[in-house]
């Protein structure tokens, strides 16, 4: 039996403002720092030791990382960083605020453009300052896998070739795996580990900060999953992200 945990960063600034966030480098909040210890507190608690760790190259995600290596006293762990487990794309939708979209656009349009499966938001611009094609980190990067909008579809697209040729070995190796990265590259995952439909999938809330274990069988087949934390906040995290599509 293997074992791999998963984290959603915690909460980010432009999570607290209710923003739709994407590829937007914008760091953690407050709450998002106190929720990345505590869930390293738990994960200490439960004797939890890791052997190598991924992350995205969005900060959020590696101060998540580094916040909850710091409570477990593990550190020195080697972090691969890899732009594949970046959240979704969220194209010209990225930075506004969700409950206002929805109000202007209605919560039927905002839950498809959130939770669809391969209905992308609408594109951002390729001269837009703020696309991929324009930022260092992305520089190694062939052009034509840069998005300007995702949907979870083309998500899992781009996440898989990582999971099946890279992390998947170290898991299937007996490695102790921890995977700190965003709510929709962590929802590509599940839905692989689980075999979920799109529909299964849509409904799938990620909360931040609360670290998910999996119990993988010999061909990384779950046997098991549960949250690592009270289970009243995980279902308060999970109602809460939710409704975050919602017009006030």
């Amino acid at each position: 039996m293997y074992k791999l945990v998963l984290i959603r960063h915690g909460e980010s600034v432009w999570n607290q403002e209710n923003r739709f966030t994407g590829w937007q480098d914008v760091d953690l909040s407050e709450k998002g720092r106190a929720e990345a210890l505590k869930g390293g507190r738990a994960l200490k608690e439960r004797g939890f030791v890791f052997e190598i760790c991924y992350t995205s190259v969005l900060k959020r995600a590696i101060k998540t990382l580094h916040l909850a290596l710091e409570e477990l006293d593990q550190l020195w762990l080697p972090v691969h960083k890899d732009w594949r487990l970046n959240e979704r794309h969220y194209g010209a939708l990225q930075g506004l605020n969700k409950a206002e979209t929805a109000a202007r656009h209605g919560e039927d349009q905002v839950k498809i453009w959130r939770r669809s499966y391969d209905v992308p938001p609408p594109p951002m611009d390729a001269k837009d300052p703020r696309h991929p094609s324009h930022d260092p980190r992305y520089k190694d990067v062939n052009p034509a896998l840069l998005p300007n909008q995702e949907s979870l579809k083309d998500t899992v697209a781009r996440f898989l070739p990582l999971w099946n040729d890279t992390i998947a070995p170290m898991v299937k190796s007996g490695k102790k795996v921890l995977i700190v990265a965003h709510g929709n590259s962590l929802r590509a995952l599940m839905q692989h580990l689980e075999n979920m439909s799109p529909e299964e999938i849509m409904g799938v809330n990620m909360p931040t900060g609360i670290p998910m274990l999996y119990e993988l069988d010999k061909d990384l087949k779950v046997i098991k999953k549960e949250f690592i934390g009270d289970p009243d906040e995980v279902r308060a995290a999970i109602e809460a992200v939710a409704n975050q599509g919602k017009a006030k």
